[in-house]
């Protein structure tokens, strides 16, 4: 077999050849389904098309329709807050868990299982499962009654002021477990030198995980914020599974109002334009953090 010449070798582009060739195929899908699928959203939602989509261009009145529609600004109003809470606690939670499991208790394992356990289960599952946990006729507000608390009251799923909670509740008891066992995988790849180290030096625990461990584990955290972000943009299921939007519209997300106007309203440019804000959403939080974090990496590297 003919070797490469030295003009090939020392060419960067003949580097790992035959990896490159074998990527081609995935590199064109994602150019061509990902790429190619966003650019055809963005065009037609400049059009008023409906059951079939059509190139007949109406500027911006797709998005002037949007932003006037009520049910589209209290999707994204239940977005923003069930996103900052979600991010909050998932993380807090997960690490906190993460913690507790990492000074070797008994049962690790088991306790390990159970955490995780719900995140093998759909959202459909667990929207349902969580919708009869908080029906207030035989759920947690029947069960503290009949404990002789008459006045006690928590039925968060028909209460259009604290709804989107009630679903929050269920999405932490869902992911949770997954950020408790990543950052586990972290914690557990710290050197345990470290720890002797501060121990020697007199730093109490809780100062040894924010001034050193945390930092260390930019990356696991940077994965969690990633997996955590992509759910929350595309949270669907559960809402449906819970609420079906209700009370009212109390509990709609941008999801479920492309959805709507996509398969039920036959609105395919106002699905189209609601899509595209929602990538634009994506774009403004990532395109930033990517261009800060491989920017740094050059320039350390």
């Amino acid at each position: 077999m003919n070797e490469p010449g030295p003009g090939a070798r020392g060419n960067p582009f003949f580097r790992n050849a035959a990896a490159k060739i074998a990527s081609l195929p995935m590199i064109l899908t994602a150019l061509v389904v990902f790429v190619g699928g966003t650019a055809w959203t963005v065009v037609y939602s400049f059009t008023n098309s409906k059951l079939l989509p059509k190139l007949n261009f109406v500027g911006l009145d797709q998005y002037r329709r949007l932003w006037s529609t009520e049910r589209w600004v209290v999707s994204v109003e239940n977005l923003l807050v069930y996103g900052v809470f979600m991010l909050v606690f998932s993380l807090l939670m997960g690490f906190v868990l993460a913690a507790l499991m990492d000074q070797k208790i008994r049962f690790e394992n088991t306790f390990r299982t159970i955490f995780l356990y719900p995140f093998a289960l759909s959202f459909i599952v667990t929207g349902l499962v969580w919708q009869w946990i908080l029906n207030p006729e035989f759920g947690v507000q029947h069960v503290v009654r009949s404990l002789g608390f008459e006045n006690f009251t928590f039925d968060p799923l028909y209460n259009q002021d604290i709804v989107i909670y009630g679903i929050l509740i269920a999405a932490l008891w869902q992911g949770t477990g997954l950020i408790m066992c990543i950052m586990l995988a972290g914690l557990r790849g710290i050197d345990e030198d470290i720890w002797k180290a501060a121990r020697v030096d007199g730093i109490p625990a809780w100062k040894t995980y924010v001034f050193i461990i945390i930092p260390m584990m930019r990356p696991v955290f940077i994965t969690s914020l990633v997996l955590i972000g992509a759910a929350i943009v595309k949270v669907y299921d559960l809402v449906v599974a819970q609420t079906g939007g209700g009370p009212g519209i109390a509990s709609e997300v941008p999801a479920k109002y492309v959805y709507q106007n996509m398969f039920y309203a036959q609105n395919l440019g106002q699905g189209f334009a609601a899509s595209t804000m929602m990538l634009i959403s994506v774009a403004v939080l990532v395109v930033p953090w990517a261009y800060l974090e491989f920017s740094g990496r050059q320039r350390h590297g």
